[in-house]
């Protein structure tokens, strides 16, 4: 409650914000401030809130699609300690490009995966050597015109009364989603009645070029964090579970777990947190003294590459440490038409085509 009214303090802060980027988003539009368009397939994956939408395992799944060209991914890198053009290798750590950049790089060894802040200059430093580039959350890169832009919207806060930044989680004006090309509503119930698809098309109001077109989560088999061990979802039935989350909505993980038990204790960090060895001491004290004989720790992907660091690992090597995987896939028939649209417009803009 208290959060809900420190809130309301700061509207006077999200419209000034709201103001300044309705005013930079004119600018672009007007020409005054350049938006460089390049010569080969460029697709930009983002949002207007702030994480939690789903971009990595979308972009994930474009890379499974698109498996026949020859892919770069060009991220920030969100909460790495570097600045600059960045290529990913085996040298590469989450401190050095970011979380969600390594798990790329250590998942798909055909692609190359680069971070940059200015993501002109990273293309430029690509784009001779690739068949196309996805650009990693950066729907609000304006100095960059994407080719393909697909907008994500989280399926469960569609409907409710959203606010800009720093009031809200929204970094962008809704207005902004004329700009893409595909509306994607991800994190959608299975199965996805009618009715909810409909009212998503509603509260979205796309244009007669735009379609909007709805995903969902799939989990994959339990890894273990620094073995090759893997175990499926149903051998942790009425387990005690430890659940470790740096990721800016854990609830729809908290939610799958829960089919297979109820006892689950979840230490919630932000998203991107570092962790610190205090914070796995603690951690790891609270797992030890747990009251079932059959516990284990479980963590997102996407966390695991933070915790892949020595001194976590010194600490929680000899635990039952687990990451569950996740990917998205598209209802048939929206599959149908998302993948069709992608492949479309990448082979009839590649280069030498």
């Amino acid at each position: 409650m208290l959060i809900n009214y420190l809130r309301l303090l700061l509207l006077p802060f999200s419209l000034i914000y709201g103001m300044a980027i309705t005013l930079r988003k004119k600018l672009y539009d007007w020409g005054v401030m350049a938006s460089v368009k390049f010569d080969l397939p460029v697709i930009c994956v983002g949002n207007l809130a702030v994480g939690g939408s789903g971009k990595t395992p979308t972009t994930e799944y474009l890379v499974r699609l698109l498996s026949d060209y020859k892919i770069a991914i060009l991220s920030r890198g969100y909460g790495r300690k570097t600045k600059g053009f960045i290529l990913a290798d085996n040298n590469a750590t989450a401190e050095t490009i970011g979380d969600e950049p390594l798990q790329y790089y250590d998942k798909f060894k055909n692609i190359t995966v680069a971070v940059c802040e200015d993501r002109v200059a990273g293309i430029e430093k690509l784009k001779d050597s690739h068949d196309l580039i996805i650009l990693d959350d950066a729907y609000q890169h304006r100095a960059v015109r994407g080719g393909f832009n697909i907008l994500l919207f989280e399926f469960r806060k569609l409907g409710t009364l959203q606010f800009l930044l720093p009031a809200g989680n929204l970094r962008d004006v809704f207005s902004s989603r004329k700009r893409a090309d595909i509306l994607l509503v991800t994190k959608a119930p299975v199965p996805l009645l009618h009715v909810a698809q409909q009212a998503s098309i509603n509260e979205l109001q796309p244009d007669s070029n735009q379609k909007v077109l709805h995903s969902y989560i799939k989990y994959g088999e339990l890894k273990h964090l620094y073995a090759n061990g893997s175990r499926t979802l149903d051998s942790i039935k009425d387990y005690e579970v430890f659940l470790l989350t740096g990721i800016a909505n854990p609830e729809p993980l908290i939610e799958a777990l829960e089919k297979y038990t109820k006892t689950i204790k979840h230490e919630e960090f932000p998203d991107h947190y570092q962790f610190k060895i205090a914070d796995i001491e603690k951690f790891k004290s609270a797992f030890v003294s747990g009251t079932k004989k059959e516990k284990i720790i479980i963590t997102t992907e996407k966390d695991s590459k933070r915790l892949n660091a020595a001194g976590f690992k010194d600490l929680l090597v000899n635990l039952p440490v687990y990451f569950l995987p996740i990917e998205v896939d598209l209802f048939e028939q929206d599959k149908i038409t998302f993948d069709e649209l992608i492949l479309n417009y990448v082979k009839s803009n590649r280069r030498n085509r």
